[in-house]
């Protein structure tokens, strides 16, 4: 029986089981939608949003809206306060995801802008910009996530409880994928936003993360250099495919003006095996200002066709 593995991005999130509900309704909506259930797939959710969250967000009907100026993948609050760099490598690496970031929503603001008679090919026109408070709270949350994970920073969520972030987020996926793999069928793990480069950082860093049969990005930010070169000596531009742990294929799936995936969003080039290209890159145009939302992406009828071949249904 085919399995599988999903693992959230950035940001607070509903309770786990929830969460998991959601993207497989996602999934499964409209004509072309994809059950998981109905076709005998099972599947479960890597969960990490407590190990940088106190409790778990409420608001389950604003997390799965498709309003164009939903953002739900943050938490404006006092725990998505930008990280202060202890060093002078956490201060690159803070200040160039910053750069870089910023440029992809500028890029985003200018497309908004334009009149419809000189919007950008494939690009839709997009009336309704983002508040610079949501834009100022996405930063903040977007630096802190990614950090804590890749510096291994000792965070405490809430009273009594204390993790380091890279070790305890990396024992839980490799633990699902153990158990993903004990199915007996066909693995696949799908990945959206800080959840490509933690499944990425396992499949491809740890040696006790059990193999998959593919893999899927989506919404991902590891096409940035400064995450790239907190993932050697193990990445390499000609070698970065974790083809130790992917048996078969990785489709990554983005839009361009995804402010995670935006600014590098192809894969192919930066993650080659034996120095060939062997990732499917597929660019999806999601509806709305905020492009980063996991529930669009899994209503894109582009990513449906891929998933489907991952899956080969």
């Amino acid at each position: 029986m085919t399995h599988v593995t999903f693992i959230h991005g950035i940001g607070n999130k509903p309770a786990a089981d929830e969460l998991h509900n959601i993207w497989l309704r996602s999934l499964a909506a409209g004509l072309d939608g994809i059950n998981l259930g109905a076709e005998g797939i099972t599947s479960s959710m890597v969960y990490w949003a407590d190990v940088l969250y106190p409790e778990p967000d409420a608001n389950v009907a604003a997390y799965e809206s498709l309003e164009e100026n939903t953002a739900k993948e943050i938490d404006a609050d006092a725990h998505t306060r930008p990280p202060v760099p202890a060093t002078i490598d956490e201060a690159s690496f803070i200040s160039g995801l910053a750069f870089k970031i910023g440029g992809t929503l500028a890029a985003a603001e200018a497309v908004e802008a334009m009149p419809t008679n000189r919007q950008l090919e494939g690009l839709p026109y997009e009336r309704i910009p983002l508040p610079w408070p949501l834009k100022k709270a996405f930063m903040e949350t977007f630096l802190r996530d990614v950090h804590h994970y890749l510096f291994n920073v000792e965070f405490s969520p809430r009273p009594g409880v204390k993790y380091k972030v890279q070790d305890e987020i990396r024992n839980r996926f490799v633990k699902a994928i153990a158990k993903g793999a004990a199915e007996g069928g066909k693995h696949i793990v799908v990945s959206h936003s800080m959840g490509t480069v933690i499944a990425y950082d396992c499949l491809k860093r740890v040696a006790k993360t059990k193999g998959v049969d593919a893999f899927m990005t989506i919404g991902s930010p590891l096409g940035l250099d400064e995450i790239q070169d907190k993932l050697r000596p193990e990445w390499t531009r000609a070698d970065g495919y974790p083809s130790n742990k992917v048996k078969g294929d990785w489709v990554n799936v983005f839009d361009r003006l995804d402010p995670v995936a935006g600014f590098d969003p192809f894969f192919s080039n930066d993650f080659q095996f034996g120095g060939k290209a062997r990732v499917e890159d597929v660019e999806v145009v999601n509806e709305g200002a905020w492009r980063h939302a996991i529930v669009k992406y899994l209503k894109a009828s582009e990513l449906r066709g891929g998933f489907r071949r991952l899956l080969k249904i």
